[in-house]
């Protein structure tokens, strides 16, 4: 076994963000990739990772894949045309099993903010009234992490991504072109990170394993209402921003998917618990939202403006 640490997703949000973390902190990555001559594959390569081809849905193949690595990173994302698949819950499941068998030391597996308890106890739950589905196979897998038996574990449980923000996303619209379509109330405060923060807490993780071992690490760099994170946009952008509070109805009307319109009246009864504080006791650096915004909200937003 070597100190090596097979990272999947790595061609995604936070499977890139903790590859190229490791990668400069100076650890080996192995990167599970399904096309080892894509260009996204190749671009991890770049950086100085080994590829290798692998399938989540293929366990024969995460053998191979995990057989001498010392960590495993794991992501898995729900199957967003179907949320009653199975489909997250059976690659997760796949990929714990095939590393205990391999003897990997440690795993550090990212789901969601507020998976198990807090889910399981949310008002309206136990009347069936949210997708049970989507939060039991997040809740399944990490319950595997905990149980199996790898000498080192660690779940993450980061919030929204900042990065969502980018380009047109189903669960804001495209602020730059349309403003904010959604039905969060006025005073619903939403957690979020830097998708880089992830990746840097992972890789905190992964350095020290006893530290973090064991642990539930809730991720979030800033808490915000959607008024004040068009603010914000505003500020970077030079233009107005809008935000307007509207029903669910009135989403729906403006053509907000009734399944994300149903996570954002989870989002604004039950929430998030994820905080910048919960990192910040752990030693964990995370970017506030103001920051990330002129760092990253990208040249269509920002050109010809400056940070003040």
């Amino acid at each position: 076994m070597t100190d090596q640490v097979l990272v999947t997703g790595a061609t995604g949000k936070q499977g890139g963000a903790v590859a190229r973390a490791l990668l400069a902190a100076g650890t080996r990555v192995r990167a599970l990739v399904r096309d080892p001559g894509s260009d996204r594959a190749q671009a991890v390569a770049a950086l100085g990772a080994e590829l290798v081809r692998g399938d989540l849905n293929d366990p024969a193949t995460l053998q191979a894949a995990t057989t001498g690595v010392r960590a495993v990173f794991s992501v898995q994302t729900p199957v967003l045309d179907d949320l009653d698949s199975d489909g997250e819950s059976v690659r997760g499941t796949n990929l714990v099993r095939a590393a205990y068998e391999a003897g990997v030391e440690q795993f550090v597996h990212t789901s969601v903010s507020g998976a198990g308890e807090h889910h399981r106890t949310a008002p309206g739950w136990a009347e069936g009234r949210w997708n049970r589905h989507y939060w039991e196979s997040k809740a399944v897998i990490d319950d595997l992490v905990r149980e199996v038996g790898f000498p080192y574990w660690t779940v993450l449980k980061p919030a929204g991504f900042m990065e969502n923000l980018l380009e047109w996303s189903p669960l804001f619209g495209d602020w730059k072109k349309t403003g904010f379509i959604t039905a969060f109330a006025a005073d619903t405060r939403l957690s979020f990170v830097a998708v880089q923060d992830i990746g840097a807490a992972a890789a905190a993780v992964f350095a020290d394993p006893r530290r973090f071992h064991g642990l539930d690490v809730e991720l979030a760099g800033d808490l915000l209402t959607m008024t004040e994170m068009a603010a914000v946009l505003a500020e970077v952008s030079g233009r107005q921003v809008d935000a307007p509070v509207l029903t669910s109805a009135e989403a729906i009307e403006r053509g907000l998917d009734p399944m994300i319109v149903s996570h954002q009246e989870w989002l604004n009864e039950v929430g998030a618990p994820a905080r910048p504080e919960h990192a910040h006791a752990l030693g964990l650096t995370t970017t506030d939202f103001r920051t990330w915004a002129w760092q990253s909200a990208g040249p269509a937003c920002t050109a010809g403006r400056t940070r003040p």
